[in-house]
């Protein structure tokens, strides 16, 4: 019996999918674009081993050329190709839920452009449920600009920062200490049951620290609430067939911890790959791990820095031997994105994209799988692989 991995790279987008005018974002390029920041600067974005699993070709076969430095010099090692999203909406747990075998094929809600953007109501019921002295925000934004913004009010009023994005999301910010930790979950767990009408697919909490606009910091006590999947999911099937499921990182929130089984908490990158090799080492045959590298989406993503986002994009791929070195025989891993987040592109949004999928392993052998036509192929592979049953959508590749 073998072992399965899937290691998502938050926002990693390989080019505008299809359909991505109707969601704003035709011209948008993930990759390409952080690549073309990195040549302009003079210094050939620098991903040897995530080239040598077909990341420059999966590129290719999506948009029809190489990104600047991601030529591959030699033979590759694994198969490669690119996912189509069949969900609806270009969020984390519409990507995410579709890699593991279930689209979202129903519409989430959403806040309107309006200022303010939140149902009366809703704020009136959390304000008396919470016994709060009244909100700040109440429009879409991007959180480090907004805390900064309003932080010093929150903080002399303890008035909670709520605002929302293009997501299905409505995000609650607070100081740990001024407002209190613990008092934020218990707020957005009103917030959870006040939105579940409204079909808004995640709450979440974003603690900060500091004193002034010059100092706040969000903190990574972040905690996501979202609704759980209608129906199983690869980690709930491979729970069922009693296999051994490790989740590393936001994996459990984003899943609403219905079958994420042992789940491993980090922050940062560096710490997620930290996890990464410390749950791979305890995997028994026949069990499944899952990770979020988050910090390509959050740290510079959203925040529009493309020179920062391919910085990081080198320190995982300087990472990658060490993942490597560990797989052993029979063992499938696949390296994949759940959506874009094109630093280059206007607002602060994510952008509607086609993502990796490199799947390598001892014994695999190159091979372009091409376009597929749903994320959800990856988790009929992976079901295939591991002998259990598979989700609904998808085919094996």
């Amino acid at each position: 019996m073998a072992r399965a991995l899937i290691l998502v790279l938050d926002s990693v987008g390989i080019g505008a999918a299809a359909d991505a005018a109707a969601y704003g974002d035709a011209g948008s390029d993930t990759l390409g674009h952080v690549a073309e920041a990195f040549a302009a600067a003079g210094h050939p974005l620098h991903l040897p081993h995530l080239v040598r699993l077909g990341l420059g070709e999966a590129a290719r076969a999506a948009t029809g050329r190489v990104p600047p430095g991601l030529e591959a010099e030699g033979a590759l090692t694994g198969r490669y190709g690119y996912g189509v999203e069949t969900s609806k909406g270009k969020d984390t747990p519409s990507g995410h839920w579709e890699i593991c075998g279930l689209p979202v094929t129903f519409d989430w809600g959403y806040f309107p452009q309006d200022v303010p953007c939140l149902p009366p109501d809703l704020v009136a019921e959390l304000v008396r449920r919470a016994g709060l002295a009244g909100i700040l925000g109440d429009c879409h934004a991007s959180g480090t600009e907004i805390i900064a913004r309003l932080g010093a009010e929150h903080i002399a009023t303890g008035k909670p920062i709520l605002y929302t994005s293009a997501d299905s999301v409505l995000q609650i910010a607070a100081h740990e200490t001024a407002f209190g930790l613990d008092r934020l979950y218990a707020l957005c767990q009103i917030a959870r049951e006040l939105c579940d009408p409204l079909g808004i697919g995640r709450v979440i909490a974003r603690p900060f620290l500091g004193s002034g606009p010059a100092d706040f910091t969000r903190t990574a006590n972040r905690r996501d609430y979202a609704v759980p999947p209608p129906k199983p999911t690869l980690l709930a099937l491979a729970e069922q067939a009693d296999r051994t499921v490790i989740s590393v990182g936001k994996i459990g929130d984003i899943f609403a911890h219905v079958g994420t089984g042992e789940v491993l908490k980090a922050s940062g990158n560096e710490a997620l790959f930290d996890r990464t090799l410390e749950g791979l080492g305890r995997l028994p045959d026949g069990g499944l791990l899952i990770a979020n590298f988050i910090d390509f989406d959050s740290l510079y993503g959203h925040r529009r820095d493309p020179l920062g986002y391919g910085r990081a994009l080198e320190a995982f791929d300087r990472r990658l031997p060490e993942l490597l070195a560990r797989l052993a025989p029979g063992d499938l891993a696949v390296i994949t994105a759940d959506h874009g987040c094109d630093p280059t592109f206007r607002g602060t949004d994510h952008t509607r994209e086609y993502v990796p999928i490199l799947a390598f392993g001892p014994g695999q052998q190159a091979e372009l799988i091409g376009r597929r036509e749903s994320f959800a192929d990856i988790a009929a592979t992976t079901a295939r692989h591991l002998a259990i049953p598979a989700p609904p959508f998808g085919t094996s590749f």
